[in-house]
């Protein structure tokens, strides 16, 4: 089914009162997008912090409506809902109805992440160099989403994991994936040869996401998931986190309780320009500290202190 598509700009303060018109209007669904991602053609944010629910300063709104209904009065009905709001920026076009997820994994591409990680698609065969026994392939589908590799933060982690692998910090060692997102970096991990891996995320359907992606990938005794109130405590030689640089902020004694003394830690999500308050805040607990740029992200890894 064909459907009529409205995109409005807005700020954060103004998003609520924007979606509320929108759906008071009878739009079928309302999409959020960083207006960055216009020319960036990459959202600024994919994975969003544990506990949070970020929005970016500046949003572009995107809503569906029946194909056959009327833009100038939807815009009148608009207006009247919430005169305080500016619809002069307001665009539509036409698009007709397609499986997206499918269509998005269509051009989802094998990628390779250091000596011998490699993610790819289900609809995708393996490239010749992941046929080799070494090579510790990811079978992904989106499904509910999450993170696929192609974002930097992921990218950063992923390598990070290949490299521990192959200084053989990784084999039959537990991993802790704090933010897991799709589950990537703890599916990535048990490939390279850790023991078992713990997920957590704040998100139901990340939750969902990992579990079905370990069942595909046939690593599902191997990984088990939580909620952050439900997660065990306990100590990891390998943490990995990749969220946001606020949450890594509000949760780093979590975090470094969460490493044992010796083992490694690695912080993603960090935009360039915030790694320096954060290798300040890590150094309370971690030596060796080092932060990698990729694009405009940074990681940050270190090694755990006795405590």
């Amino acid at each position: 089914m064909p459907f009529l598509e409205l995109s409005v700009p807005c700020s954060e303060a103004q998003q609520p009162r924007y979606e509320h018109a929108l759906e008071d209007v009878g739009a079928l669904s309302v999409t959020l997008v960083d207006a960055d991602a216009e020319t960036s053609n990459e959202r600024a944010i994919l994975e969003p912090g544990v506990g949070e629910t970020p929005l970016w300063n500046a949003l572009v709104l995107t809503a569906l409506f029946p194909a056959e209904a009327d833009a100038l009065v939807l815009l009148a009905a608009l207006e009247s809902f919430d005169p305080g709001l500016d619809w002069t920026g307001a665009s539509f076009r036409a698009v007709e109805d397609q499986d997206w997820e499918r269509a998005w994994l269509d051009q989802f591409q094998p990628m390779r992440f250091g000596a011998r990680t490699f993610i790819v698609p289900w609809n995708h065969a393996l490239p010749d160099e992941a046929q080799d026994q070494a090579a510790a392939v990811v079978r992904l589908d989106p499904g509910l989403a999450f993170g696929s590799g192609t974002h930097p933060t992921t990218a950063l982690c992923l390598t990070w994991l290949d490299e521990l692998a192959a200084a053989g910090r990784l084999e039959r060692q537990p991993v802790l994936d704090f933010g897991c997102g799709s589950g990537i970096l703890a599916l990535a991990a048990l490939k390279l040869g850790a023991a078992q891996a713990i997920g957590v995320d704040n998100d139901p359907q990340a939750l969902l996401a990992t579990h079905d992606n370990a069942e595909r990938n046939g690593v599902q005794d191997r990984l088990q998931v939580f909620l952050p109130q439900d997660e065990p405590v306990q100590r990891y030689p390998v943490v990995v986190a990749n969220i946001l640089a606020s949450a890594l902020d509000a949760l780093a004694e979590t975090l470094a309780a969460r490493v044992a003394p010796g083992g490694r830690i690695a912080l993603s999500g960090i935009l360039h320009g915030q790694e320096d308050a954060l290798l300040t805040r890590y150094a309370a607990w971690f030596d060796d500290l080092r932060a990698t740029r990729q694009d405009d992200w940074m990681r940050i890894d270190g090694v755990r202190r006795d405590a």
